[in-house]
């Protein structure tokens, strides 16, 4: 049997591009493992009018077991967005834990992602697996995404990097 030896193909632009992607997704995920949060980019965070997923408190899902409304006057800026929240006392947490508290996904609804597409989400459609909080468009949306969790995850996980990019 002959052995045949790969030549070595010059990188094209697209190869190129998928190469910087990949070692900046390293990247973020080193930062991420040695616990530094690093906010997404501002496309990657579901934001209306500056605000993120509908001015509602996501520490709350964690605390209260429920969305909440977060305040106008209790805010912070993270990943190109105003967050809002009930308390000073979940800003702070939030501002302490950040990627614990942000919805997967930017906040965009994980059915649509699992899909590979972005849509907006309805606060009140929510579910917290394994730690963290997934939004959905809306509780029609949410029990289709629940038929399937664990295959729905790792779906819009694979689908996520190019989505956030758009």
């Amino acid at each position: 049997m002959a052995r045949t030896r790969a030549a070595a193909l010059p990188l094209s632009r697209r190869n190129a591009l998928l190469a910087l992607s990949a070692l900046g997704l390293a990247g973020i995920a080193a930062r991420h493992a040695a616990g530094q949060a690093t906010p997404p980019a501002a496309s990657a965070v579901n934001v209306e009018d500056g605000v993120a997923i509908k001015g509602t408190d996501p520490v709350a899902y964690f605390t209260d077991g429920r969305p909440v409304a977060g305040r106008r006057d209790i805010t912070a800026e993270w990943g190109g967005a105003t967050w809002r929240f009930a308390s000073a006392a979940n800003r702070e947490r939030f501002l302490a834990e950040p990627e614990r508290y942000v919805p997967q996904y930017g906040g965009f609804c994980a059915w649509a992602v699992a899909e590979g597409y972005k849509a907006p989400i309805d606060p009140r459609a929510w579910r917290i697996v394994d730690g963290r909080l997934y939004l959905n468009y809306n509780a029609s949306i949410q029990r289709r995404w629940e038929r399937d969790v664990p295959g729905n995850i790792a779906r819009a996980n694979r689908n996520w990097p190019g989505i956030a990019a758009q």
